[in-house]
Formats: structure tokens, sequence, C-alpha cells
């Protein structure tokens, strides 16, 4: 049977009606269409074998084609149909094929203007998309979205969709009308349908009617396989350097049936004069029409579950680990530690390096000769690995230019005094991509008692005024003081601190913040805005849902653990984040935890060091680009090198983990996009227009120029062209531009690159479950590197001026040494002093930690791990007893500057003598 069509829009030159096939009654000897007899044995050769099953698949396919309902009316009763007369369709097995897709269906239906008639079994009236189907009788998904065929493939996702442009495809912001079954999710705007609907009407007027009622479904297949989100599979356009087909690749069946009735209509579709030549040996135009990867081929492709699963949306591998790409934009950098934008609209970037330098970017990516910023002279920091002192953050005021200033925090120290400190600049009147350096206004300094834990960010908050996020001031476990600095009120480490520096012209640097929470309290610094943190490294605000706004200025941080645990947390006013009471969910000071008046926040997820020891806080995505990634916060760890996302389930506030891994194979096989990146993961940030970046290192040192930064790039979705379109303010530009050049490459592997072995977690933390379950260990992609000290910029460092030397100085009053027994490793041994031209030793009362860092740092090392008493290290029965019953702060030069007994005077034995054990890394690592 079938469906006699009137000509329809699509074809106004039509001049007789088109027989074009829709089984009414699915007798023996009717014909099946082309692509639904290619389909059937694509099918048939898996799960649905045997004709009774082909047969119940075909009728199924029609009902979900048409958008019709399945009704109780015998097949014997079915009649002749015509589109605008009602076609009824048969209860039995397509009804099982096709129930779980009602839903779908109804809402395409709606789509795509076909009506369903709710009482009756019947389709009431034919839509221009219908009409094109019945027109092609093969097309798998006019007049429906892809929905509906989803629900009949298996939920695999292994695919590689990609438009002739080499980028991801769309979702169209108006529905197609020509390219109907693209209109939910493809490679062509409105204006790229329209084009293809004037090519069609064009080819019928170059065909014979006859032919052109035989072909016109052929024609309009493949016209819009440019739309399909595998154009680029189906043209051989995944390579730009290759020559792009005329016609899409066909699988070898349908091309076959075309073969036999419309073989004249290549050389209308096609330029290709070879093609042109083959028309007549039906084996060799097929041949030269196939594809390598028979996966692709059109129309298999529509119906394999591989490419269709998931379609559109962020792929994930069998772990549930986010499978994204990236995008180098910048290479060349020394421990780049932070990069931002002036929200000028010039969306130029300004990246920060340790050692003191800014350089400014501009939207083509290209470099300017001269810094934007040079204060490496006043910055403290040092080429050792792990030295986390440095040029740390920088905030553009949030209505810049006007005024025409940025803050920046940095570390600063004479002698062995060290400080951090925030200052003001503006930016040069003569050339707006340079600061005058003279116009620096010291806003606020912080006196810090180790060095490391030094914080390092800025950020203006959508209330206006500036947040400054400070670490606990070092060495282990916060020993400043009864309760450590991060609980004292009174004291700015350990805090994020909220001051004004607007309107700052005249009068003080800034201004407290009336609403600050402990501006009424006597014994807490008011600039305090929340406390408990132990070092907070990299925070950033939520610029909310681009639609509804949902989210925006909610305060992301990720604060670095000590021993066990690291930790991301919703900063808000007043609240108490733990530290040192409580590390992640566990308790650190057990006693202090106990204390029922601490009140401690929770953080929204922490993982164990097996994950990762160092936590580097992200952003919330925003962007216009790559609508699939909206809401989800993504975060790393450059001790690791793993990335990691949070999405926060809106209903229950439930925040769900999943690890980030570089896509595998052809995931991120577009041109410009690479599947690795340095380990060392140092800084994420975002650009004017929302684009979330990071940047890692290879060699974690501030004099290394091994950093790079990436741009984050979603493989599986972007958003139509031309939406996110940015127009840069133009800014007049006075240095050399060094143009950007890319050194990274993709690199062509089966599988994701393995991370170091890790082991998943052995117990979830005791206190109470977390509000996202640590992760299991999974897949990343890494580059070699010397995985043996981390970066700087956070724990761990300490002053390193060189290498110790092996040349023993000439000892002086307050010279130390360590005596080890033999086999030892170096910084660990008893300690022993010079005083009076004799060196002796030190009794262990009331030796300490402090008193170990004092020795520790006299010999080069960065960091005291422990004090060590009892003579482990072996008695010095030899020499006198110099010093005893030392107790230092810590920050003393040697140990004849802390308090002790006096030289000489001691009640103690040499089975007490001190010793300490050192090291150039963080203790917590």
């Amino acid at each position: 049977m079938y469906c006699e069509v009137a000509a329809s829009s699509l074809l106004p030159r039509a001049q007789t009606s088109l027989l074009v096939r829709s089984r009414a009654t699915p007798p023996v000897s009717c014909t099946t269409p082309p692509f639904l007899n290619t389909l059937l044995r694509f099918l048939s050769g898996s799960e649905m074998g045997g004709t009774t099953n082909q047969e119940s698949l075909l009728w199924a396919l029609e009902f979900l084609l048409l958008g019709g309902q399945v009704g109780s009316v015998p097949r014997q009763e079915a009649e002749t149909p015509r589109c605008n007369r009602a076609t009824r369709l048969p209860r039995g097995q397509a009804t099982a094929l096709v129930g779980k897709a009602r839903g779908q269906e109804e809402g395409a239906a709606r789509r795509a203007g076909v009506r369903l008639c709710p009482a009756s079994p019947v389709l009431q009236e034919c839509s221009q998309a219908e009409i094109a189907w019945r027109m092609a009788g093969r097309r798998a998904v006019a007049g429906i979205g892809p929905g509906a065929l989803l629900a009949l493939r298996a939920l695999l996702a292994a695919a590689h969709p990609q438009c002739l442009d080499f980028r991801p495809p769309f979702r169209p912001p108006q529905p197609l009308s020509f390219c109907v079954q693209y209109s939910s999710f493809g490679c062509c705007t409105a204006e790229q349908d329209a084009a293809l609907a004037r090519r069609f009407r064009a080819l019928e007027t170059r065909l014979d009617p006859g032919m052109w009622a035989t072909c016109a479904g052929y024609a309009l297949d493949l016209l819009c396989q440019e739309c399909s989100p595998y154009a680029a599979h189906l043209y051989d356009a995944e390579d730009p350097a290759t020559p792009l087909r005329t016609v899409p690749g066909l699988c070898e069946d349908y091309c076959l049936d075309m073969w036999q009735i419309c073989r004249g209509l290549f050389r209308h579709l096609s330029p290709d004069h070879e093609l042109w030549a083959l028309e007549s040996n039906r084996a060799k135009l097929c041949r030269y029409l196939s594809l390598d990867d028979t996966d692709y081929c059109f129309p298999s492709l529509l119906v394999n579950e591989n490419l269709n699963s998931n379609l559109g949306r962020v792929v994930a591998d069998a772990k549930g680990c986010l499978q994204l790409c990236l995008e180098e934009v910048a290479n060349g950098l020394r421990n780049p530690v932070a990069m931002v934008h002036a929200g000028d609209g010039s969306h130029r970037f300004f990246v920060a390096e340790q050692v003191g330098l800014v350089w400014t970017y501009l939207p083509d990516l290209s470099r300017l000769e001269k810094p934007f910023l040079n204060v490496s002279q006043a910055v403290l920091t040092s080429p050792w690995e792990g030295d986390e002192r440095g040029f740390l953050g920088l905030a553009f005021h949030p209505h810049f230019p006007h005024p025409s200033k940025l803050y920046v925090y940095y570390s600063v120290g004479v002698g062995y005094r060290e400080w951090i400190r925030i200052s003001e600049f503006r930016v040069s009147e003569d050339d707006e991509n340079t600061v005058d350096h003279g116009s620096e206004r010291i806003i606020l300094e912080i006196e810090e008692p180790a060095s490391n834990h030094n914080g390092g960010q800025l950020l203006f908050g959508y209330d206006g005024y500036l947040y400054i996020f400070t670490g606990d001031g070092g060495m282990a476990g916060d020993p400043f003081g009864k309760f450590g600095n991060a609980q004292n009120k009174s004291a700015l480490l350990g805090k994020v601190l909220r001051i004004d520096v607007d309107r700052n012209e005249r009068g003080p640097p800034y201004r407290i913040p009336p609403d600050n929470p402990f501006v009424d309290d006597p014994g807490a610094r008011p600039e305090v805005y929340a406390l408990g943190v132990r070092n907070m490294w990299r925070c950033s605000f939520d610029r909310g849902d681009p639609m509804s706004g949902t989210g925006r200025g909610r305060l992301f941080c990720g604060d670095v653990g000590q021993n066990k645990y690291e930790e991301v947390d919703l900063v808000e006013r007043g609240r108490n984040y733990g530290w040192r009471a409580r590390e992640g969910f566990e308790c650190y000071d057990r006693k202090l935890c106990a204390n029922a008046s601490l009140d401690d926040v929770l953080p929204i997820f922490a993982y164990p060091h097996k994950l990762g020891k160092s936590v580097t806080g992200g952003y919330v995505y925003r962007g216009c680009e790559y609508p699939n990634l909206n809401g989800l916060y993504i975060f790393g760890d450059f001790m690791s090198g793993r990335l990691m996302s949070l999405r926060e389930n809106p209903e229950t506030g439930q925040w769900k983990y999943s690890e980030v891994c570089m896509g595998r194979g052809q995931t991120c096989a577009f041109p410009g996009l690479i599947n690795n990146y340095y380990p060392y993961i140092i800084s994420f940030a975002e650009d004017e227009a929302g684009e979330l970046y990071f940047m890692s290192t290879g060699v974690p040192s501030a004099t290394a120029a091994r950093g790079v930064i990436y741009k984050v790039i979603d493989p599986s979705r972007r958003a139509p062209p031309g939406k996110c379109k940015i127009h840069p303010a133009q800014v007049t530009v006075k240095s050399h531009l060094i143009p950007f050049v890319p050194k990274e490459r993709f690199i062509r592997t089966p599988e994701s690159t393995p991370r170091p072995t890790a082991r998943a977690p052995t117990k979830a933390p005791r206190r109470r479950r977390p509000t996202a379950a640590p992760p299991a260990p999974t897949l990343r992609p890494t580059k070699p590197a010397r995985p043996t000290r981390r970066p700087g910029a956070r724990k761990g460092g300490g002053r390193r001026r060189g290498r110790p030397s092996t040349a023993v100085p000439a000892p002086q009053n307050g010279s130390v040494r360590l005596v080890r027994p033999a086999g030892l490793s170096p910084g660990r041994g008893r300690v022993e002093v010079f005083v009076g031209g004799h060196w002796g030793t030190v009794c262990d009362d009331a030796w300490d930690t402090k008193a170990a860092a004092v020795v520790c740092r006299q010999l080069g090392f960065a960091h005291a791990v422990r004090a060590a008493k009892r003579a482990e290290f072996g008695e010095g029965r030899a020499l006198p007893i110099l010093l005893d019953d030392v107790r230092c702060a810590g920050s003393e030069r040697n140990l004849l500057e802390c308090a002790h007994a006096g030289v000489g005077t001691h009640n103690c034995k040499h089975e007490e003598d001190a010793g300490v054990e050192c090291s150039h890394q963080d203790p917590d690592l």
C-alpha cells in the first residue's frame, strides 16, 4: 500500500503527484523503503534477527516517524491512506518497542507541528516535515527530536561528533525548517538550513519530473548530512589538510539501493568528475563513496548505539570520569600564579609570575613585550622548588578603568623578618598597558612567622569590597598561641578579610565595611570576615547562572590540608571553617574539636591525601561557549595533578563529585585541541567572557619557564555559532607584540594516560559523611615531569638562598651543626652549638619544633619536621652541655637569641641531648 502525497511547499514546481512508500499494512510482497531495508539489515545482524522482529520493528519505526498512536484496529481494516486522511497503525509488538518513547515522541510531534488525536488512533494532519519524510521514504528521524530514537539505543558513549568547521555540534537557536531531523542537535544554523533548502529546489529545476519524483528523498537525505552531528566524519573533514568530500560517505547497502534507481542524481549533487566517471559501475561507485570507518557511514550512523548514546552531553568513561579537552593559550611562564581580566571590555588578560612580573595578553593571545607590572626587586622568593613566597595575587578595581586601580599581594622580607604586603597601584596615564610603578600605596602588611602558608588570593566581591585570603602563618599544626592564629579573632592570619578601598585618596588606605561580622567585638579585628582557615589557595565568586542568576555571589575556596584531607569550602559571612580544630571532616586538635563553642562549618567536599595533597580552588563555569558545563565547579590538586569537579543537586543541596580526564581516543581530535597537561596545577582563572582556564607547570620553580595556560574545552557540545562572539574594546598598544606560538601537541592514544598508582581510600571520615563521597582514583593525562617537589606558591617552601654548601664555614657564636650516626640521611642528627670557642650540646628540656625551626633554618633547610629528644641521635659525652631550657618563638636567627638558662647552666645529663629532623619539603607532604 502507498500514501499518495500532493505537492507541498517544499516542491513548488512539482507537476505531478509523488508516490512515496509508506506502508499502511505489511503485505509480504510490499517493497520496504530503501532506508528501512538498510536499517533492518543493520539490526538483523545483532539483536533484531527474524522476520517477525523485523516486521515489528518496521512498524514501530513508522509509528515513531509519523508521530501517530497505537490503535486497536486490525490490519485488514486499514485502507489506502492519504496524508489528509486517517492513517491507522496496529497494536502488537510495535507497542512494546515504542511504549517507552511515547512521552518523548509527543513532545517531538508538537515541536514538528504534528497534531496527535488523543481519542482516535490516527494522524489527523501532515506537516511539511511529515511530507518531507514521506518523500524521502527512508529518513529515520523527520518530525521528531533525537530523544525518541535514543530510547532505542544503549547508553554507551564513545563518539566524536564534529561539524564541517572542525568544531563540536550545537543546539540551533530555533528549529530548522528543512533538515528538521537536526533541529534539536546538529551542525546547521537557520541560515545554513535555508541554503540547503535552496539547493534542494535548484535540483528540482534541473531534473525531469519523473526522476525528481523518484529521487527527491535521496537528494534531501544527502544534502542534510551537512547538518549531521557527525558531518566531519561523513565528509572526511576531521583532518583540515585533506580534501573535503562532495557527497557524504554512504553505507554499501544504501548506495547499492540508490544506484539502482537514482544513479543520475550524483552528477547533480557533486562537481567531482571522477565520481561522474564511475556512474555506470555500481561496485566502483559505491566503493568510491564508502568510508574507511564504516561506523560513520550514512545511514547506519543514525542507529549506531556508540555514536548516539548521550549525544550532546559531556562524555564520561566507565568510571564516571568526564572527558574534556584543552586549548593551549600561553606558554614559557615561570610559575604562573594568577590570571585575571580588567573587566573593561578589552578582553585582555593579565598573567602574574611568582617572581613578580605581570604580563599583558591581547584577545588574539599575543603578549606585550613590556611587562604590565614589575615588582621583582621587592618580591621575596627563590629558585627553590617548593618556595611558596613571592608574588601571589592581583585584582583590578571592579569599576576599572574609573578608577584605574589594581591591587597586588606579595611577600617581602628584610633579614629574617618576613611579611605579606597588599598594595594599590594605578595604571600609567601614558600607557594603558603599563602600571605607574611610582604610584604604589601600601594598603596592609601582615607579619609572617614562617615562610609557608602565605595565602595569596585577592578578590573583589559583588558588594564592591576587597576580600583578602591569608594563611595561618606556617609551620605544621598552626602552633601559634593557645588555639593557633586561625581561631584567634584578634589575628589577621588564617582568615578571610574584607575591607573597603573605595574613595581612599585621602585619609586611611582602607575602611571597614559596616556589616563586617565582628565590628562590634572588642576582642576581634574588624577586618575579619571569616575565620578558621589554614591556607586557602585560590578562591572565586560564582557569576551565577546566565539565565536565572542562580548561585550568583557564592564564594568557593580550596583550603590546603595538613596530614589527611584537602577541602573545598563555601565561605559565608562570620563563619568558622574549623582549622585547627578540624581538618576536612575529621578532628585534628581533639580537645579544641570538642569545644561546643567552635560552631564550625563543614566543607562541601573533602578528599584524602591518597588522591592529592594540595587542593587548588577553581571556578564554577558560567561561560557561553560550552553550555553543558554550566554550574560545574572545576578545581584541581597540584601534587597529584588531578582535575576534579563538583555539581550541586539543587533539590538536595548535595554535591556530586566527578573526576575530569582528558578525552580518550578521538574525543579531543579537533584542530588546535590537546589532551595532556603539565601536572603541577598552580591556579585557575576565567576570562572576561567567563570561559575557564588553568595554569600548570612541569618544573615547580619560580625561575623555570615551564608554565602553560590551558583553556578548558567541552568537545561534546558548543554554543550556536555567533552567540558567544566578543567585540573587544580597542586599546592602544605601544609595546612590541610577541605572537603566540603553541608548543603542546595532541597525543594519540586509545585510552587516557594512566595516573600514578594510587589506592582508593580505606575508610571514610569518622565524624560525619561528606557531602560528596571521596572519589576513587581513575585516570588523568600528564606530561613527564619531575615529581620530586611541589610547585611554589603554597604550602611548603621556606627561606632558601641557595643549596647547602658542603664546605664547613668558620664557626661563629650561635653556629650549629648536626651530628648523626653513620648511614643516617642529612638533615637529621644531634644538635651541637658553638659558643665562646667551644662546641657543646643542647638539653631537651622545653625543646620543641619552634627551637628546631631555628636550627633547621640556620642549616639551610626550609622546614623542621620534628624536635628529637632523649638523645635519639646519640649522646655527645665528649662535649659540655652549653644550653638548657631553650624557648624560641621560631623567628630567631640562632639559639642564643632564644630564652635559655644561660650558657653552661643546666640541670640535665647527656641522655637528654636534643636533636632535630629537618627537610627541604613541607612536613605536611
